[in-house]
């Protein structure tokens, strides 16, 4: 469910209203990026960081920023007052725009389109975090500026489906051997105590959940590595888990059809995952909810 007042090229208006252009880049080349932005109890968390992985972003492929920082944090706190959500996620995109024409090369004199709209954070229930979830590996087939929150996600989509199909919620990426994240979530995998997930790189999506989590391991003295994984060892892996903004810290406790685990913890969420839960649900309440960036 998306709110009904959206953001489109300085204008709040109705969902219904909202019209783009069929000529648009973004439609016609997935010539764009976007980003996602948790919000709980109305507050925005880590905003400006979100906003710089956004720049990042455009950077990355050559658009021009159409708002400035300050513009940007006054449209998404207007558009939080627009949704009905106490916690919510904002989506904004920016393509770079409507031309006459279909051609590969950047058109000139065109402005960037801008979209933002608020939806429900939706986290998983108690009865999914209790069981975990299951999980498939596929080859990391994408291009090689992962980094980049780019529209064209049309790669993670199949790859994600190759979960669904299995009935699984997420993929696991491999590429030549190594792990690089999930389809839509980063990863995590605790074997004898210590915490490890792969490095930030061209290759995966750097998250503000991924960050969260390795900052808490730090603050609560659990020995974490940051390193590359091979994917040989996510099946002799303790624990196994997936982040992101709406998944949180959730176990994966199957994958590709084998129980993650160890004897009688096999194929049950691990005791660092719970309890690493129950950090991030306190870091949730006592920083998040209170608007503080810590």
């Amino acid at each position: 469910m998306i709110a009904d007042i959206v953001y489109l090229n300085g204008q709040f208006l109705p969902l219904a209203e909202a019209k783009v252009s069929p000529l648009d880049r973004g439609f016609l080349f997935a010539d764009g990026v976007y980003e996602v932005i948790p919000v709980y109890s109305r507050q925005t968390f880590r905003l400006d960081e979100h906003l710089r992985r956004l720049q990042a972003s455009l950077d990355g492929i050559r658009l021009a920023n159409p708002l400035s920082t300050a513009q940007w944090q006054a449209r998404v706190r207007e558009m939080i007052g627009h949704s009905p959500f106490d916690d919510a996620q904002i989506y904004l995109q920016v393509t770079r725009g409507a031309d006459d024409k279909r051609d590969h090369a950047f058109p000139t004199g065109v402005a960037p389109t801008v979209f933002m709209f608020a939806s429900p954070l939706v986290t998983p229930d108690e009865n999914l975090r209790r069981l975990g979830v299951g999980a498939v590996t596929a080859v990391d087939n994408r291009w090689l500026r992962c980094d980049l929150k780019t529209l064209a996600l049309l790669a993670n989509v199949l790859l994600r489906q190759q979960a669904v199909d299995h009935g699984c919620a997420e993929t696991i990426l491999v590429r030549d051997g190594f792990v690089t994240e999930g389809s839509a979530s980063n990863l995590f995998l605790v074997k004898n105590g210590v915490l490890v997930t792969p490095p930030k790189s061209h290759l995966m999506l750097p998250g503000v959940t991924y960050d969260v989590v390795l900052d808490l391991a730090v603050r609560h003295g659990v020995p974490t590595e940051v390193r590359e994984i091979l994917a040989d060892e996510l099946l002799d892996a303790d624990e196994l888990w997936m982040t992101s903004s709406t998944k949180e810290v959730l176990a994966i406790t199957r994958l590709d059809g084998r129980l993650v685990g160890h004897g009688e913890g096999a194929g049950k969420p691990g005791p660092l995952g719970e309890q690493m839960w129950r950090w991030y649900q306190q870091f949730k309440n006592d920083v998040m909810r209170a608007g503080r960036d810590a």
